[in-house]
């Protein structure tokens, strides 16, 4: 329920990284987005008297791990910026299929034939989904894709190194690698535009939602094992099709359905 949860409202802050991607150049809607995360977060530390909590114990793989999300987040805002939400959310659905095939070599496990066949199974998914051919290909879908091999490394990085931190300390070691890192993609891109007030209220609003869904998939981490949780990133494309429909007039067609029940199955093959 709370990887349920959790996904739902991380679609909340990609519709909104969509909404304001209208006017404003993405590297600069995740920095405003991440910097009002942080700053709800330092404020909850003071509140609480917990501001110690935000320093991690381990900071080199902490460090590594947020500068492998940091990636991932720039690069699927970027995304969201050029796709509608379910053709970036299909192939950052490879994620899982993408740590099957790097466990070979990065951790030593070798996947069954139905793990195979469900890595296969799974980039016929993406097919069907973005029909290529009929539609032209974009830096989105590039970006789209690099984003899920940042989080499947970040994936492998947290399956070979168990790393004890606390809750806090997860969230601020993000969001103070994202926020240098998105600030001078942003000012090498199209330098920073002022914001208009709706436009703040936007920001603001995704990043209370980008800091609650991160906190929630931390805490099911901390409950379940990461093999029962992954599948259920997939709920993403319900939630992508909603906000698609509802905000931005997308239709949900038929194919995108289509390669997504194909994905989903793909996905439960791998981990099987």
């Amino acid at each position: 329920m709370l990887t349920l949860l959790a996904f739902a409202v991380f679609s909340g802050t990609d519709a909104i990284v969509k909404l304001t991607a209208v006017r404003l150049p993405a590297p600069q809607i995740t920095l405003l987005v991440t910097l009002a995360a942080f700053v709800v977060l330092c404020g909850y530390a003071a509140v609480t008297g917990h501001m110690r909590r935000l320093i991690p114990r381990q900071p080199a793989v902490a460090f590594l791990r947020a500068l492998l999300l940091a990636g991932d987040t720039l690069l699927i805002h970027y995304a969201f910026a050029l796709l509608p939400l379910s053709e970036a959310y299909l192939l950052a659905f490879l994620t899982p299929i993408l740590v099957a095939v790097m466990s070979w070599p990065l951790l030593g496990e070798r996947l069954s034939l139905t793990g195979w066949a469900g890595v296969l199974l799974g980039f016929v998914g993406v097919a069907v989904a973005l029909k290529p051919g009929t539609a032209g290909l974009n830096l989105g879908h590039l970006a789209a894709l690099g984003s899920a091999v940042l989080f499947a490394l970040s994936l492998i990085l947290l399956r070979r190194t168990k790393v004890e931190e606390n809750d806090e300390a997860l969230l601020s070691t993000l969001f103070v690698v994202l926020i240098p890192l998105a600030l001078g993609v942003a000012l090498a891109h199209d330098g920073l535009l002022p914001l208009r007030p709706f436009e703040a209220v936007l920001v603001v609003a995704g990043g209370i939602l980008l800091l609650a869904g991160h906190g929630l998939l931390i805490r099911a981490f901390r409950i379940a094992e990461a093999s029962l949780i992954a599948p259920f990133q997939y709920s993403q494309i319900i939630w992508g099709c909603l906000y698609g429909a509802l905000l931005f007039s997308a239709p949900i067609e038929f194919h995108t359905l289509a390669g997504a029940a194909i994905i989903i199955v793909s996905g439960w093959l791998v981990l099987k």
